[in-house]
């Protein structure tokens, strides 16, 4: 039976976009990258056999050449030969690899050294968002809207959308005031209210919102308006 005949839940392609690629066995990771199989073996079969080879040890698996893959397992050709060693390779450097050191957000200085470099110089007003996860951890920051001299405007939505995709904890809200005066206007007022009830209707906090000028900040969470 060929892979396509097989029940979708249990095709490697389809069984990782509903269940993640966590519930793949080796010899189905293996079948992705191959994609196909030969006359006599579904790509599974034939990962199964190769993995088989090396008594199912990926190391040993790292260390076949191009040309051993290909002299001896029928349906791999120089082309999944080579994809083969290709992805082996970036898992050995992967685990060489530091992890991603993500900036932690616990304190409105936090919040103002992340955005200060991105906006202290700027002529005109930008606003921007950082969410992060349960543990203050910044997950991605992302400019929302740009304007004139003296404001910027902000979709609510595409502020709520951004947070609900990155499944972020909290959201917090930078903008600059090019003019140097950091105090906040009413504007900045009823949008800060508005995301903070927006916010919480999908269970997301609200953390601050950072009003920004060159060497000074008002945080709204600080003088406790959130």
């Amino acid at each position: 039976m060929k892979i396509k005949e097989w029940a979708e839940e249990d095709r490697p392609r389809e069984k990782m976009l509903l269940k993640g690629i966590a519930s793949l066995s080796d010899a189905e990771l293996l079948a992705i990258l191959i994609g196909s199989g030969n006359s006599q073996e579904t790509a599974v079969q034939l990962s199964q056999r190769i993995l088989g080879s090396v008594d199912n040890n990926l190391n040993a698996l790292g260390k076949l050449s191009v040309k051993e893959l290909k002299s001896k397992f029928k349906g791999i050709g120089q082309v999944k030969a080579t994809i083969i060693n290709a992805a082996l390779e970036l898992g050995k450097r992967r685990a060489g690899s530091d992890p991603i050191q993500r900036p932690a957000i616990r304190a409105s200085k936090d919040a103002y050294q992340l955005f200060h470099p991105l906006l202290c110089d700027l002529p005109h007003e930008e606003l921007w968002i950082a969410l992060t996860n349960r543990s203050s951890l910044v997950i991605e920051k992302l400019k929302i809207s740009q304007g004139g001299t003296n404001e910027t405007s902000a979709d609510l939505r595409i502020i709520l959308k951004a947070a609900i995709n990155a499944l972020a904890a909290g959201i917090i809200v930078c903008h600059n005031h090019p003019s140097g005066c950091s105090h906040p206007s009413r504007q900045d007022d009823l949008l800060t209210q508005r995301l903070r009830d927006a916010a919480r209707l999908i269970e997301v906090q609200l953390l601050d919102h950072i009003v920004l000028s060159d060497g000074n900040y008002y945080s709204y969470s600080d003088e406790g308006k959130l």
